[in-house]
């Protein structure tokens, strides 16, 4: 479940981890310090997407940080990211992709969220550096609610 074109149920929730990521302390040097960058690399978040209605939430727990974002596609929102930047953000569907644009202090952070053989396929690009992680859903009965 990444976006619903059609009338969807009232509620629907996927819960991810990790399974593979790329460029990760890369993409990281473009955004934050050297001793956030080392956590965030280590860390494997669990993301759960949930929809209500026409509002989307983005949950993602780690040993670095919680952040959740809830929204409706083409609404501009104030976030805070894990990184600490409070940005400006719109996420809009494109096919069967989330584009989520983020600009903060006068840089942009693109995150495409697909669907791709049953994973999760994050890429996220800021300064023509481009991370892609792949997450694979995990049954709820194996997710900790810590």
């Amino acid at each position: 479940m990444i976006a619903q074109k059609q009338a969807a149920p009232a509620s629907q929730h996927s819960t991810l981890r990790p399974a593979f990521s790329e460029q990760t302390a890369e993409i990281l040097k473009q955004s934050i310090g050297r001793a956030s960058r080392k956590l965030g690399c280590l860390a494997k978040p669990t993301v759960t997407i949930s929809t209500d209605g026409d509002v989307i939430t983005i949950k993602t727990k780690s040993i670095f940080k919680n952040s959740e974002i809830s929204f409706k596609l083409g609404e501009e929102f104030e976030e805070i990211t894990p990184g600490g930047h409070k940005t400006k953000s719109k996420v809009t569907l494109d096919k069967e992709s989330l584009i989520q644009v983020q600009n903060w202090d006068g840089k942009e952070t693109t995150i495409t969220r697909k669907l791709v053989d049953g994973k999760m396929v994050v890429e996220s690009a800021v300064n023509g550096v481009i991370c892609t992680r792949t997450y694979e859903k995990v049954s709820s009965n194996s997710v900790s609610n810590s």
